[in-house]
């Protein structure tokens, strides 16, 4: 049975998507089969950012809706499998309809990933109603801490009690000058557990156009492979 864990933040601009992304990639490098879901529906990028095959025309609300078999909405990528979202929100789409669909999934795969959208609404109340585990991602800067604690309380009235931190694009150099907040204030403000820090990578912003390729030898992709091994249980040092 797949672990389901939905990757969120409340605010946009976090680079959560390309983080959900490295992590599934890591995951799926290390043999661990990995599917994928965006649940940013009309403004889904992970195909994108995954570089997924341009064959498939399908996305999960065709699934929902029966337009096709499970199997054939996923798309394949440089790593784990996608399941892209829809392009305009639906009344079929539910948290009971969107619960049934995944259940299609759940015995193929070790791990899979619900990308929530910005916000607190639609598609991030869709992806919760399914998840077992939460992660809340945000960057040491006060705005982006307020809006993670208030989806962190969210996820955790919908039963997930299971809920860790990564902090993004944390930048060591601008930190001790002042500029933004510290490992332990983000911790403390958050009052979540630390599943790992992402160091500012220059070549994350250009993963929605080379896909993750780009992330080779890369500050951000060693901690990605970080975060999965975590995951996993497997004990690694923090490294800032």
């Amino acid at each position: 049975m797949a672990k389901k864990i939905i990757f969120a933040s409340g605010k946009g601009g976090v680079g959560k998507s390309s983080l959900t992304a490295g992590v599934a990639v890591a995951l799926s490098e290390m043999g661990l089969n990995t599917l994928v879901i965006d649940f940013d529906i009309g403004m889904g990028c992970l195909d994108l950012i995954l570089a997924a095959d341009d064959t498939g025309i399908f996305n999960w609300g065709d699934v929902i809706n029966g337009h096709c078999e499970p199997s054939v909405a996923l798309r394949s990528t440089i790593g784990p499998k996608l399941l892209v979202a829809p392009v305009e929100f639906d009344e079929s789409f539910t948290e009971d309809s969107v619960k049934e669909m995944i259940k299609n999934y759940e015995n193929e795969f070790d791990y899979i990933l619900f990308d929530a959208p910005a916000g607190v609404r639609g598609g991030f109340l869709l992806a919760a109603a399914c998840s077992d585990e939460g992660i809340i991602v945000s960057t040491p800067d006060e705005v982006c801490v307020r809006v993670g604690l208030y989806a962190g309380d969210i996820l955790y009235s919908k039963g997930i009690e299971n809920i860790r931190l990564i902090i993004n694009r944390f930048n060591k150099r601008l930190t001790t000058q002042g500029h933004y907040l510290n490992i332990d204030e983000v911790i403390d403000a958050t009052v979540l557990q630390l599943l790992g820090v992402v160091p500012e990578d220059k070549k994350l912003s250009f993963c929605s156009v080379t896909g993750m390729q780009s992330l080779e030898n890369s500050k951000a992709k060693s901690a990605f492979f970080r975060i999965a091994k975590r995951l996993e249980g497997i004990n690694v040092n923090l490294v800032i």
